[in-house]
């Protein structure tokens, strides 16, 4: 029988490499990390392989990299203070096919101008990369920041999502 603490996860193939998708008991989708993610989690003793619970998540993630999905409909509940959580929400506000920068994102949450540094933070430590868009937030002078992803994953994505022009 499922206990309130377990947690279940699935594996799913994608142009990124293999997702590894978290959900606690509910169904909510906990976490969303790729192959070598900084601060990634990985699949732990305990942890319940259900593929079944993630069948909706799996399939509007197929759908994006397709191109046929524009925002995920997946319900969300990610950990963090409730800072963290702050700035996570308002990435949700970043349309598919643009961007936005970090200072953006403080402003959009009401936070003052030095925790534009803060702000970073809590994006870099986003969990849930890909149906969190973290990857749509750049530098204020355009120059495409870190990503917990990696800089050639964040690259696929903007390219795939029409805000920037296909490197190859």
């Amino acid at each position: 029988m499922p206990q309130e603490q377990d947690v279940y996860y699935t594996l799913h193939d994608s142009p990124l490499g293999e997702l590894l998708l978290t959900a606690d008991a509910s169904g909510a989708l906990t976490s969303l990390s790729v192959p070598g993610q900084k601060g990634g989690r990985t699949v732990r003793d305990g942890w319940v392989r259900d593929p079944a619970r993630f069948a909706e998540a799996r399939r509007q993630l197929d759908a994006y990299f397709d191109g046929e999905l524009k925002e995920f409909q997946l319900v969300l509940k990610p950990e963090g203070t409730e800072f963290r959580r702050r700035v996570w929400d308002a990435l949700d506000e970043v349309p598919y096919g643009a961007t936005t920068t970090y200072g953006a994102v403080a402003a959009r949450i009401d936070a003052s101008r030095a925790a534009v540094r803060a702000v970073g933070g809590a994006i870099g430590a986003n969990p849930l990369l890909v149906v969190r868009p973290c990857h749509r937030v750049i530098g204020a002078d355009g120059s495409l920041a870190g990503y917990a992803g990696g800089l050639e994953r964040k690259v696929e994505l903007l390219t795939l999502e029409g805000s920037l022009q296909d490197p190859g």
